[in-house]
């Protein structure tokens, strides 16, 4: 620690290595200002007056005179940040920097390294990073220490020295021969107990005999250390779910009131075990009663039935997969549709942002391997109560806030970086989950099916790694994941978390959305637990393995951590011998490395060589027993019938008069608004999304589950509709039934959205207590899975996949019993439906689901027909809105369903109980029903909608506004939604002069210049949007892995940009908006200076045309060619683009207003004209000084405005997203030929975003085209 000087180092030895701070200037030091309040009230650090937070960048392959131009032009920014050289002054200051932890990933590092070589184009150069924290204030040592305890994650992180480095290299010592473990098949069971201890395996003592006695009888010698690891890892709970195979020799259920619906939903297992294999009761060997035969028994009798004509099988599947018709331009064609639900509990419960980023980066890949364009993705997650002050956390966890906040961080950076829209975001709250943190993520993805073929692997075929690199990231992660964890254990965790590179994940999907690459594959696997030994390995029965070929991010790594690293963004696909080359071409095309790395084999046999030696070689029939099969005896405890968590009132608003516990009931935890959470997170990107997470003009209407159209070139209307149910009360209070109630609520959920239920396709996410010995433990998921088995013979729907995971323990804390059902339907997006109420004078109805009063289960028969007469209720046109019950009962749902549009509710004298309007009856529906529909005979009335923003019930009057805030005002300091606005400081008139310049040559079909950087995700959108509106667009993807194919890329740019008429940059994250600001991968190429004569040329001499959209924009402002219509310098006084003032990223729909039609990308529209466009950033804050606002307002330079929906320039940041000062969303070069925007115009399609009223296409490229004309 420092309280003076941060220093470049003694001064007295000389370094090849060049040091800078960069700290953003006041005003633009928005995440200074965060960590500061963060401190202040949850630290409670009432003494810290002041914080700086400086980053530190130590350079090292650079000339002085190209480190000065990276310095000013890609570490910083003279408009937002004050650089100092080698030394930083901190006079009267307390400081302390904090690191990455050697070999793990630092995105702003590698991105700083990849742009300066962009400057440069020559080798990489070196870069590390580290942030400086400088605080002022009565702080103690103590205090210090407590913030930097606080700060710093030991799992990711350590303290940085002050010190200036000599070298950047990082010191790799020649790893040691693999050893073998001399005596290992001699020792007797006390010393193997012995070297199990020692050696913190998660396989059990008896897998470590098993293995003991295959060496000796068969193999004849001793294991190496590192077959000893891939048999650990092979067989490890997560990658072989040992738990649920585990044999259940007996199950006992005690008798109580209802325990005869869960001997009833057991013998009918046994039943369709009989009809499935032929038995009638019992197990057998091949066949024995566990929980994974529960969990696909559903699936089995009804696919033997015929219920499941659509479904897709293989060996190769990865993933949950349909065959779907889809309709395109009027032309039906097959296509699969693959869904996957992942967690990633354990890595995000002690490293939050890098668990959760992988959770999402992992749950992408397996429908990727199978070939799938992943494009919609939902979140669902569970945690302990974040607003716990962080002194009351348990000892050895990290405070609830840090993990809840750093998930939501990761998951949506990764996602929002990937291009992949986030339909809904949900999180749950109970007090188990601070055992270990709950963190689901759920995807869908679709291919032609002619894009897909699957063979079976011959010997002699080649595989070949796809993708990133090698490193120390994710060692031990599938056995970390599979043990129950301690104090200690979690303190020895760190190299188990994977880190996410999301750009490369994007370039593996755009590869394979190309047929001619696909066509290619045979198989294919994606790089998750077990890393080499499990996603190569569980390709074919005989592979040969060469671990020197394996790409490594740095020298050191031994044979063991090759073979079961879990480095992310990795692909093993099996190819054809005379395949590879083509493979590999295409690759390099998409910026990729690919190498060979094994050859399948004839012989089953398991073999990886590293630096000459066979350090691996196993049988394949050994490997696949998945070690000693275990065996246990289940309880399922009696359910008492009057604890029924679904029919009890929350015991906080049992004695609260109507009105006041109405109020109360929004404010819980479980109820409450949930806004500022799912806000960061992409909902989009992609241009597919039908329902925007929140519905109605005030967008505060939380939709019921997500919706996406399939992603074609062309047009269609089918889309894809998912939901997820599961309320952790009912499940606390039976299993069984939560299980059963939380498919009952995804299909509900369905139903609302005007998809069909009774057509839907289910996946569970089982997540369970450490499984002892005790049979009562065992009980909770055999209750559970005979739940849900329940309601799949029921229904006769079944569940095609899931995802298990038994480590919900932390020293005596369990987690909640928890299935979480997610079901997913086919269904058009015309035929959608919101919940937002949509007007007055409507009836308001309840659907009550059908139950079953001596079970508490649902009736299924009738549930049939209850799920049939509602669909063709709102297929008929007769349903306004629908919504479903949970959580907060019939008056939560109802209030949120008014909040979207601020539509008030006058309820019935019948809602007047409180059991009727706070019991979490899950799964009923409500419904606004159309104006003179007749009403229901099977409904119950809820009220009618008014005129007046209020609910009233019993006489009393809550007006919305009221009701709104005390939703939202719950989680406000966790998840804020609110931030100071910005005044609107100048009135700018409608610009309505237009430039009627035209271009000396015109073009019909004008070229469109689309370059694809790493991180660029807006270019299929753009593309589309472009060639909707007639012209031709040429996507230059962007290569940078070497200095020939920067090169290249220059010279391919220059051309391209020669040929073209328009150049348009897409959004996105290039370089991962890093280094620390958005742009600076465009506009550091676009300053070469043969891109930057073939743009001023387009420009100058040819009257061409430039878009710029939100990364675009940025880059564009960056470069000076918007406001000033050309290349320059960067300088202190420019107009820039900088972080949104809430501190976060922001996804919403926006108004906006066209204030000038000077430009001709406005030609199609009119001065004053009002839009609802999608907005996704997190830097789109417009700042400029007052004298070039006057200058901009003068020349007709501000194109667009945010404005509330009466058309007024907003300072609020309800309407300006940002805190943009004027009200700024786009503006122009002073010609206008050259626009930058931050709202996506390219995301526009028929059907899109409904459920947010306006007018969403600005004909910006359709006027773009006809400019050329």
């Amino acid at each position: 620690m420092s309280n003076s000087r941060e220093t470049g180092g003694t001064g007295e030895t000389m370094s090849d290595v060049n040091r800078v701070f960069v700290e953003k200037k006041p005003g633009f030091d928005v995440e200074a200002q965060h960590i500061r309040a963060d401190l202040v009230e949850n630290l409670g650090m009432r003494g810290l007056k002041a914080l700086r937070l400086i980053n530190r960048y130590d350079v090292a392959g650079l000339s002085p005179e190209e480190f000065a131009q990276a310095r000013d032009t890609i570490l910083s920014e003279p408009n937002q940040d004050n650089v100092y050289a080698e030394t930083c002054p901190l006079d009267g200051w307390q400081a302390f920097a904090m690191e990455y932890l050697p070999g793990q990933y630092d995105q702003r590092a590698d991105s700083a390294a990849q742009c300066v070589q962009l400057l440069t184009q020559g080798e990489r150069p070196q870069v590390v990073t580290a942030k400086v924290i400088a605080v002022q204030g009565e702080l103690s040592g103590a205090d210090m220490e407590r913030i930097q305890d606080y700060l710093i994650n030991p799992v990711e992180s350590r303290l940085a020295s002050m010190d200036k480095p000599e070298s950047l290299d990082m010191r790799a010592d020649r790893p040691a021969d693999v050893q073998r473990v001399k005596g290992f098949t001699a020792w007797d069971d006390s010393r193997m107990q012995q070297y199990y201890d020692d050696m913190g395996f998660a396989m059990t003592i008896e897998d470590l005999f098993f293995v003991r006695d295959y060496f000796r009888d068969e193999e004849h010698r001793d294991p190496t250390v590192t077959e000893l690891r891939v048999i650990d890892t092979y067989w490890s709970d997560h990658c072989r779910h040992t738990t649920f195979n585990t044999r259940l020799r007996k199950i006992h259920i005690v008798q109580g009131a209802i325990s005869a619906a869960i001997e009833e939903a057991l013998g009918a297992y046994y039943a369709v075990r009989g009809e499935v294999y032929g038995n009638i009761i019992g197990s057998n060997a091949k066949h024995p009663v566990s929980l994974m035969d529960m969990a696909v028994i559903g699936m089995k009798v009804l696919k033997k039935r015929g219920q499941i004509p659509d479904l897709d099988q293989s060996e190769e599947i990865n993933a949950c997969s349909i065959e779907v018709p889809v309709t395109i331009d009027g032309k039906k064609e097959p296509w699969l549709v693959q869904f996957k639900n992942e967690t990633h509990n354990h890595p995000t419960e002690i490293e939050p942002f890098g668990g959760a980023a992988t959770c999402l980066g992992g749950a992408i890949r397996d429908p990727l391997s199978g070939r799938a364009y992943v494009y919609q993705a939902m979140r669902v997650t569970g945690s302990g109560d974040p607003r716990v002050p962080v002194d009351e956390t348990l000892h050895g966890k990290l405070p609830t806030r840090k993990i809840t906040t750093g998930a939501a961080a990761g998951y949506s950076s990764y996602g929002n970086q990937v291009g992949l829209a986030t339909g809904q975001v949900q999180e749950m709250y109970d007090p188990g989950y601070v055992a270990k943190r709950l963190e689901i993520g759920a995807v869908v993805g679709a291919s032609p099916k002619a894009n897909v073929c699957r063979e079976e692997p011959q010997p002699g075929d080649q595989i070949v790694l796809l993708g990133g690199a090698t490193g120390r990231d994710g060692i031990g992660g599938a056995t970390g994941s599979s043990k129950a964890h301690t104090e200690e254990s979690v303190e020895e965790c760190g190299a188990e978390v994977q880190k996410g590179n999301p750009p490369t994940e994007r370039k593996i999907q755009r590869m394979f959305r190309k047929r001619r690459v696909t066509r290619l594959i045979k198989r294919c696997n994606d790089f998750g637990a077990g890393g080499v030994s499990v996603a190569i390995g569980e390709l074919a029965p005989g592979l040969q393995i060469d671990l020197d070929k394996v790409p490594k991010k740095y020298e050191g790594l031994d044979g063991t951590e090759l073979a079961i690293s879990e480095s992310q963004e990795r692909m093993a696909v099996v190819l054809d011998p005379a395949d590879v080359d083509t493979f590999i071409a295409e690759a390099d095309r998409e910026n990729l490395r690919a190498t060979v790395v094994a050859t399948v084999t004839e012989e089953p046999r398991l073999q990886m060589r590293w630096r000459g030696d066979k350090i691996v070689d196993i049988t394949r029939a050994f490997l696949d027993t998945n070690g000693v099969t275990g065996v246990a005896e289940v309880e399922i405890p009696a359910v008492d019938p009057a604890a029924d968590y679904r029919e009890a009132v929350p015991a906080d608003l049992q004695k609260k008069p109507l009105d006041e516990a109405f109020r109360a009931n929004l404010q819980r935890l479980e109820v409450c608004c949930q806004k500022g959470l799912a806000e960061r997170f992409d909902a989009s990107i992609g241009a597919a999304t039908v329902l925007m997470p929140f519905a109605g003009k005030y967008q505060l209407t939380p939709e019921e589950g997500m919706v996406a159209k399939i992603p074609t070139a062309g047009q269609t209307d089918d889309a894809t509709a998912m939901a997820y149910g599961f309320i952790p009360g009912i499940s606390k209070w039976s299993p069984f039934h939560g299980a059963a109630w939380a498919v009952t609520e995804s299909l509900s959920k369905l139903c609302a959205l005007g998809a069909d239920p009774l057509k839907a396709r289910l996946t569970f996410q089982e997540y369970f207590e450490r499984m002892t010995g005790e049979p009562e433990r065992w009980g909770q998921p055999t209750a559970a899975l005979l739940g849900a088995l329940c309601a799949q013979l029921g229904l006769g729907l079944p569940a095609i996949g899931g995802k298990d995971s038994m480590s919900g323990t932390f020293e005596h804390l369990d987690v909640p019993p928890t299935l979480v059902s997610f079901a997913l339907s086919m269904t058009k997006a015309s035929k959608t439906v919101s919940a937002a109420l949509q007007g007055a004078g409507h009836d308001v109805v309840l659907f009550p689901v059908p139950v079953e009063k001596s079970s508490h289960l649902p009736d299924w028969k009738k549930l049939k027909a209850y799920y049939r007469m509602l669909h063709s209720l709102i297929a008929s046109g007769q349903v306004l809105a629908a919504g479903v019950v949970k959580e907060g009962g019939v008056a939560a749902a109802a209030a949120k369903m008014a909040f979207g549009n601020q539509v008030g509710l006058s309820f019935d004298r019948n809602m007047e109980d409180a059991s009727v309007l706070f019991a979490p009856r899950v799964g009923s529906l409500v419904v606004e029903l159309k104006a003179g529909a007749a009403f229901p005979k099977e409904a119950v009335a809820v009220g009618k909608t008014i005129d007046t923003p209020e609910l009233v019930l019993a006489g009393s009057r809550m007006p919305l506004k009221e009701l709104t805030q005390a939703w939202a005002g719950t989680l406000e300091k966790i998840f804020p939604n609110t931030a100071p606005s910005e005044p609107v400081t100048h009135q700018v008139p409608l610009y309505t002069k237009r430039n009627t310049t035209g271009p000396a040559v015109k073009s019909a079909k004008p070229r469109v210049f689309i370059p694809v950087f790493p991180g660029t995700n807006c270019e299929y959108d753009s593309a589309k949007a472009f060639a909707r509106a007639g012209a031709q667009p040429d996507v230059l993807v962007v290569r940078n892995l070497t200095p020939a194919a920067i090169e290249e890329t220059i010279e391919a740019m220059a051309q391209a940009i020669r040929k073209s008429q328009i150049i348009m940059l897409p959004g996105g994250f290039s370089g991962g908006d890093e280094p620390d600001g958005s742009g600076k991968f465009i506009a550091t190429t676009f300053r070469n200076p043969k891109i930057a004569e073939a743009v001023a040329d387009l420009l100058q001499h040819r009257d061409g045309l430039m878009l710029g959209i939100c990364n675009g924009f940025q880059a564009l402002i960056k470069l000076g060619l918007v406001p000033y219509g050309e290349i320059r310098m960067p300088s202190a006084d420019a107009p820039t683009l900088t972080y949104n003032t809430i501190g976060r990223h922001v996804s919403r729909m926006v108004y906006t207003r066209v204030t000038s039609v000077q430009s001709p990308w406005f030609a199609a529209v009119q001065p004053g004209d009002i839009f609802t466009v999608p907005v996704s950033h997190g830097e789109g804050r417009f700042v400029a000084s007052d004298s070039v606002l006057q200058q901009l307002i003068a020349n007709g330079q501000i194109a667009t405005q945010y404005v509330d929906p009466q058309g007024n320039p907003s300072g609020d940041i309800a309407w300006n997203p940002n805190g943009s000062v004027c009200a700024i969303e786009g503006i122009t070069s002073p010609d206008g030929r050259i626009l930058g925007k931050m709202g996506h115009s390219e995301r526009k399609g028929r059907d899109l975003y409904k459920n947010v009223p306006g007018e969403k296409d600005q004909k910006l490229f359709e006027s773009g085209v006809k400019y050329f004309g």
